[in-house]
């Protein structure tokens, strides 16, 4: 899924962080995306129980300084393992949505967005 991004004739794309069965649903809506040009450079990240956690860092890392990304999806008991990174993460483009999985809920009290949002509106 490509998006229309501030650059004319240019889309941008959503990257996804990931279990299997999010990136596949996502994927399958069509959200792929290979450079070729030089390296193969995906534009998710299927998570499982192998994945050491300085992966995930180093993929959300290279997501926000893609100028092609400008939305990365993360199930957010993945972005738990990763907070301290995605709290750095400051900058509206590439905006960072955490998700719930098939098996983890989402909870608003531990999305790094949702806690700003509530800090700049003064809410609980």
């Amino acid at each position: 899924m490509a998006l229309t991004g501030n650059i004319p004739g240019k889309g941008k794309l959503i990257a996804v962080i990931g279990d299997e069965d999010t990136c596949v649903g996502f994927l399958l809506g069509g959200i792929g995306e290979v450079n070729r040009a030089k390296n193969p450079n995906l534009n998710f990240l299927v998570v499982d129980r192998n994945t050491v956690t300085s992966e995930i860092e180093d993929t959300f890392r290279a997501f926000l300084k893609r100028g092609d990304i400008d939305i990365i999806l993360i199930n957010q008991n993945i972005a738990e393992r990763v907070r301290h990174v995605i709290d750095v993460h400051k900058d509206p483009i590439p905006a960072v949505l955490e998700i719930p999985s098939k098996d983890n809920p989402y909870d608003p009290s531990k999305d790094s967005i949702m806690r700003r949002a509530r800090g700049v509106l003064g809410g609980d």
